[in-house]
């Protein structure tokens, strides 16, 4: 099995073009599926590839597709692509520079789950790959991969490609198919679960960009293949987001059983400035920190688990020791506080508490009851929001105080950040 899947050929001039992806291979995935088989035989394959979400729950995918519900209503997919966790940009990638692969993954997945209508759902701060994808579904319905009678199959398929407006929240599945349907991105209550009751009401399969992107693949060259790279839980390859303090930052496809340490010091080039690493982030910001004795875990889903934090949306941030633990964190909270939707009380006012003492602690004024408080704030946010935007928001707080609680603790003692001096306080906004 070749090391790249997803990324194969994505450097070849003119991929993004229908004529050039031809040329590599595309829509013979879509035509196979189309010409072999029924679509309840694609949900078996796909089961048994092992493919799972790349969003970030890792959810097996054939399992999720398996879960629609039976009955008369239209069915809907809706293809998540809007990537807005701080540290990941892999989406946006696959999108701008090889659109059609996923628009190929969009129609094998929507005939396998007799779906007849598709959206797009791209992040709003993205214009060029939402360009992108729209004439490559301008292409693939005038080639006749969408549309009516696809390839003379008999089925039929329409895909639209809609652009958020700039929310981080729509990234939360249900608050997506509110955004859809022309409301406020607000989470939806659950269950009912969006397999049972999605989009105007449907059974609706929500799926990642890459995770669709891959199925071409695996329809290319079948699910052993797929399955031959990975653990026993979690297969084939994933494209992990590599930045912060190392020095090569980028995208790297490898197989999802690769270690921390391969991914940042063979691939990355190692730490900026020939520094320590002093913490990373192993699946985006919403993840808790790993130390740096967690290097030589692997990647995989159990196994970041185990570490104590999760592989999420497979964004890697390196921190090195360099950086004031407390400045990061704080830098992290903002961003959730900033991207509060203010539905529920517990996120709304516990993100502005947070990023208020993290001000205090950072810029002289901190107390040293306010380590505590930060805990119990958390406590008061994590498993009682309305959605997991609250759990992300303390993941780096409650992490970074466990692991460097004496940093945090210095802070008070010195009434001044030990690594950037006394600064004046910034007010939170």
């Amino acid at each position: 099995m070749p090391e790249l899947i997803v990324t194969k050929n994505m450097d070849v001039p003119g991929l993004d073009t229908l004529e050039v992806y031809q040329q590599h291979d595309g829509y013979q995935g879509l035509k196979k599926a189309l010409n072999e088989y029924q679509p309840d035989e694609l949900v078996e394959m796909v089961k048994k590839s092992g493919l799972r979400g790349r969003g970030g729950a890792g959810f097996p995918t054939g399992m999720k597709w398996g879960f629609l519900a039976k009955n008369d209503k239209p069915r809907y997919l809706c293809c998540n692509s809007d990537e807005s966790e701080p540290g990941t940009c892999k989406d946006r990638m696959m999108m701008e520079k090889n659109p059609h692969q996923l628009v190929e993954g969009v129609a094998i997945c929507c005939y396998a789950c007799r779906i007849n209508t598709a959206f797009i759902f791209v992040r709003g701060e993205l214009p060029y790959a939402a360009r992108q994808v729209e004439r490559a579904v301008e292409e693939a319905y005038a080639a006749g991969y969408l549309g009516e009678n696809i390839l003379g199959s008999g089925y039929s398929l329409d895909v639209i490609v809609h652009r958020g407006a700039g929310a981080y929240i729509c990234g939360e599945e249900s608050a997506l198919m509110e955004a859809l349907e022309g409301r406020r991105g607000y989470p939806r209550l659950k269950p009912p679960f969006p397999a049972a009751v999605g989009v105007y009401g449907g059974p609706t399969v929500i799926n990642n960009c890459e995770t669709l992107s891959t199925l071409p693949a695996i329809l290319r060259n079948g699910a052993d293949w797929y399955a031959s790279v990975g653990t026993e839980k979690s297969k084939g390859t994933r494209v992990f987001c590599l930045s912060g303090q190392v020095k090569k930052p980028g995208l790297y496809e490898l197989p999802i059983n690769t270690s921390f340490r391969t991914l940042i010091y063979e691939h990355g080039g190692g730490i900026l400035h020939d520094r320590q690493i002093k913490a990373f982030v192993p699946g985006g910001s919403s993840a808790p920190l790993l130390a740096p004795d967690k290097l030589d875990v692997t990647m995989d889903y159990e196994s970041v688990a185990a570490a104590g934090s999760m592989a999420g949306a497979g964004a890697i941030i390196v921190i090195s020791d360099e950086t004031c633990i407390v400045s990061a964190v704080l830098r992290m909270t903002e961003f959730y506080r900033d991207e509060s939707c203010g539905k529920c009380t517990p996120c709304r006012e516990g993100t502005y508490w947070l990023t208020e003492i993290l001000h205090r602690l950072e810029h002289g004024g901190g107390k040293q009851k306010d380590l505590d408080l930060l805990l119990d704030v958390c406590d008061n946010i994590a498993g009682k929001s309305f959605c997991p935007l609250g759990d992300a928001a303390t993941s780096s707080i409650v992490s970074g105080i466990k692991l460097f609680r004496e940093e945090f603790a210095e802070h008070v003692r010195q009434g001044a950040c030990p690594m950037h001096g006394s600064r004046p306080r910034i007010e939170a906004r």
